[in-house]
């Protein structure tokens, strides 16, 4: 027993023995790490709190057009210039225990961390507001353990040299909100036409919310997403002390006022297209781990300022008085690249974007996408149908729809594809529609880059659905690039501080939407509402822009009660354009529904003055012959309605239009006497 006793008296020993040498070499560690720590602070020195670099945004052809600081608006403002209430917000949301910390909030760390090795990912952050000034000045927002090693350490710098509120002064001067503001002052100055010392508490909850993420919380686009993590703020400042169940109560049921309509910023360059820079660079850094807020970037642009000159010139110049309002939009074929975009009439008293972010009805302007579904169903331009009055039955039967053209008229005879697009016959229209199907007319649209669910009604095929003019023009150029499935785009390349290309714009696109041959096709019926030979109880569409005409376009107009569409292209440019009231008005006066015409003919004849007139050049499979307008058959001397004609070669006709079969098929009574003029150069032989 004693002998077992000495043994366990002696593992008793060696154990303490080594537990305090443990204990002793992991003090004498951390005191080691701490010293090395607090020398290497010491040695690096206090770091720059100065603001980073700025953005240069450059054009297509490289010329600077802004900089980060007069697209993203700071003002800096001391500690005492900004609202109690949203000082304690941002500490009640971000960092509870900031000033009591020294940079870390260790449980915080300690949970986090918990969370991130059960989930096997780094999901859950927990910096302080000192380490997020920290990665806000000089690091980018990659996730990874060596920009948080990286983070930790300027935070204890930061900690060691500067007072507590010098760091959350810095961090609320340079904290992004969204919409080019940097700053708590700028973002109130923005949201609410007010200074950041005058922010009511249920506003400066709003301005915190949107920290968490400006492309996800800001009130102006996501006012539902802003309201809900408002509520959180509120309760999280309740729940810590800085305001009583009451306060929280009564600025949970104030209304928010935006004020965003006041913001007043007329220096930028095409201000409504660098609002799209912004939104499509944040889309494309944060894939890439990387935040705009990191300064430093060079983003060369699509926009081309000469085509921005002249649609503002244009919209300037034929826009009347009042408040019509307009979207105009310009895009290459080839590349999907925005060379221009006006969103408004007036971007400081109107930043909404009509281009983007309007949904409105495009009329007419919706058939090409229609009629290429029915290209693909054996449709062609020389597909003849009765156009007579017609009641349309629906819905099981329940309900009916009798659609009528815009002058009251109706064709006495048959009328082929192509007249019916080029003096938009709208019971052509509604009868295709029923021949090839709603799910057909769907799946078009959404090849076309189309966000559009039809509904099944008669009156979808005259374009009632609600798109974008932007998704239009989309569509449209989608055509003009032979069926490929080209992406808008407004930037070509960003590169970072240190010249680091971080993006650059994707090569053309090989997917297709529709075959080369259907979009030619499709494009050559386009250019039939530039021709009167199309004339019969309607005139072509667009022959009021005609003697401005020195050069071959595919277009087609759009015409609803409050709305006006125009969208069209040559082989090298696409350009859209719609007019209209923002609510609750109707378009009666002349002038108001002349614009749209005016300025799409007048930008497309400036932007390639000086340039020869571009053919559009027919792909293998696709052929041209001369035909009657009114029977579909071969042209001769004896009718004289004629005009060239491109088919796939197996539509190609068989009959010349003298053939009297032919004639009481497709038309049933002699054609009208007379001729019509023909450009004076062919566009495409």
């Amino acid at each position: 027993m004693k002998r077992v006793d000495y043994i366990k008296k002696r593992k008793r020993r060696v154990f303490l023995r080594r537990f305090t040498m443990l204990i002793i070499t992991a003090v004498t560690a951390f005191f080691t790490m701490f010293l090395c720590l607090r020398l290497y602070a010491q040695i690096t020195g206090a770091p720059s709190l100065s603001v980073p670099k700025a953005s240069v945004f450059l054009d297509k052809n490289g010329h600077q057009i802004g900089d980060k600081f007069s697209e993203e608006r700071r003002y800096w403002v001391d500690l005492d210039e900004i609202s109690p209430f949203l000082i304690d917000a941002v500490i009640a949301t971000e960092d509870r225990n900031f000033y009591s910390h020294n940079g870390f909030d260790y449980k915080r760390i300690a949970g986090a961390l918990l969370k991130d090795i059960k989930t096997m990912r780094k999901a859950e952050g927990a910096s302080s507001i000192t380490q997020q000034y920290a990665r806000n000045l000089f690091l980018t927002f990659e996730k990874s353990w060596t920009r948080k090693i990286k983070e930790a350490l300027y935070a204890y710098r930061m900690e060691t040299f500067y007072e507590k509120d010098v760091i959350l002064e810095g961090y609320l001067n340079t904290v992004y909100f969204g919409h080019g503001m940097y700053g708590v002052e700028a973002a109130s100055r923005y949201y609410f036409a007010k200074s950041a010392k005058d922010l009511t508490l249920e506003e400066s909850a709003v301005i915190t919310a949107i920290a968490k993420g400006p492309s996800i919380y800001s009130p102006r686009d996501y006012p539902e997403r802003s309201r809900e993590r408002q509520l959180l703020i509120l309760s999280l400042m309740e729940s810590q002390g800085f305001i009583t169940e009451q306060q929280r109560d009564r600025a949970a049921d104030m209304a928010v006022t935006l004020k965003t309509d006041d913001w007043a910023d007329m220096k930028r360059v095409a201000p409504y297209f660098l609002d799209e820079v912004w939104r499509e660079a944040e889309r494309i850094l944060s894939k890439k781990g990387r935040y705009p807020a990191e300064g430093g970037w060079t983003i060369r642009t699509t926009l081309d300022q000469h085509h921005q000159k002249s649609a503002e010139e244009y919209i300037k110049k034929w826009m009347p008085d009042g408040e019509l309002q307009v979207g105009f939009i310009s895009i290459e074929p080839e590349t999907g690249a925005i060379t221009s975009l006006v969103g408004g009439v007036n971007y400081s008293e109107s930043p909404f974007n009509r281009v983007t972010q309007a949904k409105r009805q495009p009329g007419s302007a919706m058939k090409p996408i229609l009629y290429a579904a029915a290209l693909e169903e054996g449709y062609n331009p020389l597909t003849f149908k009765s156009t007579e009055r017609t009641v349309f039955t629906y819905d099981d039967g329940r309900a009916t729809y009798e659609p009528k053209n815009i002058n009251g008229k109706f064709a006495g005879h048959p009328i082929s594809l192509a007249q019916a697009l080029a003096i938009s016959d709208n019971i052509y229209a509604v009868k295709t529609l029923e021949d090839i199907g709603y799910k057909k007319f769907n799946k078009m649209a959404e090849r076309l880059g189309l966000n559009v669910k039809f509904q099944e009604s008669p009156a979808v095929a005259l374009g009632t659905s609600e798109v974008s003019l932007l998704e239009m023009t989309n569509a449209y150029n989608r055509i003009a690039s032979g069926g490929l499935q080209v992406e808008p785009t407004t930037i070509l390349s960003i590169t970072d501080a240190e010249g680091k290309t971080v993006y650059e714009q994707p090569k053309k696109s090989t997917k297709r939407s529709i075959t080369e041959q259907d979009a030619f096709v499709l494009t050559h019926l386009l250019t039939g509402m530039f021709d009167p030979v199309f004339n019969d109880y309607s005139v072509s569409t667009g022959l009021s822009m005609r003697s401005k005409q020195s050069r071959p376009y595919a277009a087609k107009s759009g015409t609803t009660i409050s709305d006006q569409y125009l969208i069209g292209f040559t082989p090298s440019l696409t350009a859209g354009i719609w007019t209209g009231y923002d609510v609750g008005q109707q378009l009666t006066d002349l002038q108001d529904k002349a614009a749209s015409k005016k300025i799409w003919i007048d930008f497309m004849e400036t932007v390639h003055a000086g340039k020869a007139p571009e053919p559009f050049i027919p792909p293998k499979g696709v052929s041209s012959i001369k035909v009657d307008i009114e029977t579909g058959g071969i042209a001769v001397n004896e009718c004289p309605k004629q005009r060239l004609m491109y088919l796939k070669e197996k539509d190609m006709p068989q009959k010349l239009c003298t053939d009297k079969n032919l004639r009481e098929q497709n038309n049933g009574e002699d054609p009208e006497s007379g001729t019509f003029e023909l450009f004076p150069f062919s566009f495409f032989e």
